[in-house]
């Protein structure tokens, strides 16, 4: 638990040796997620000697609230005080799942001197956002939320916490029991439905903040077997074609869940050391 000022902790697991000089890999779960989610991901790049960190934004997993909106700008200037509180400086390399892409193009904006490399896992980017499959799902998926957050309030969600629905990832260990106490609780589900409902405004954000600098390198990890229903491919990988130093890789047999887990994990590795090993120019 780290204390990021005003009388506000936020939760963070960090992974790998404490000496390493190499950047510190700085992982942003999706919507409803938090650090669990990062479990096969941290032990993977512990075992090359790789530092990460992941944390709980507020309001989810163990950290606390923060104040509204939870929009991209909040999200990013929090992780901004995580980091400073935690004596990282930098350099970093930014890892995000799905929504998460819309605020490590945000964080990279406010803070280029201190990244080196962005990987996108099957992530949402401002130019996806432009499809009006994209567009149409984000209501659906606001409106589903807050009924989650209503249902986990209740109570409703607890008699589903030991199914596969609890854990889409298939974690193991703690880290499993952690993920499917976070579905069924209610505290959890009412700020990650909040950062969903902010999740236009944080597009607009992102947009705005504008595209990656072409010399920063780019790695897109992208799940198998997904059609490119309204051009969103093309706005995944967007913005691993207009790096000098892009990579994309398309994984066979996992889903935008199982990304996250042990069987697919390697993946999002070879993604961050590619972007580890590029001299960013």
């Amino acid at each position: 638990m780290i204390d990021i000022g005003a009388g506000r902790t936020l939760h963070a697991i960090f992974a790998g040796p404490a000496a390493a000089s190499t950047p510190l890999v700085v992982l942003e779960a999706g919507a409803f997620g938090f650090s669990s989610d990062w479990t096969a991901v941290q032990e993977k790049l512990a075992r090359l000697g790789i530092r990460s960190m992941a944390y709980d934004r507020a309001g989810l997993g163990f950290s606390g609230p923060g104040p509204e909106p939870r929009d991209g700008l909040a999200i990013a200037g929090d992780l901004e005080r995580l980091l400073l509180h935690a004596g990282e400086p930098g350099p970093f390399i930014l890892c995000g799942h799905s929504m998460a892409g819309l605020r490590v193009r945000l964080f990279a904006a406010r803070n280029p001197g201190r990244v080196v490399g962005v990987v996108l896992v099957d992530a949402t980017t401002p130019e996806a956002m432009e499809s009006k499959v994209v567009s149409g799902f984000v209501g659906h998926f606001g409106r589903a939320s807050r009924l989650a957050a209503w249902g986990a309030g209740a109570g409703l969600l607890s008699p589903l916490s030991g199914t596969g629905l609890a854990d889409a990832i298939g974690l193991p260990g703690a880290a499993g029991t952690e993920k499917r106490w976070a579905f069924a609780d209610g505290r959890h589900n009412h700020w990650a439905a909040r950062e969903v409902e902010s999740w236009s405004d944080s597009a607009r954000q992102a947009r705005e903040a504008g595209a990656f600098d072409a010399r920063l390198p780019v790695a897109v990890i992208l799940a198998g077997g997904l059609s490119d229903r309204g051009g969103f491919r093309v706005g995944q990988t967007a913005p691993a074609r207009e790096s000098n130093h892009g990579w994309v890789e398309t994984v066979g047999g996992a889903t935008h869940a199982t990304m996250l887990n042990h069987e697919f994990a390697d993946a999002i590795v070879r993604g961050i050391e590619h972007v580890r090993l590029v001299r960013p120019g």
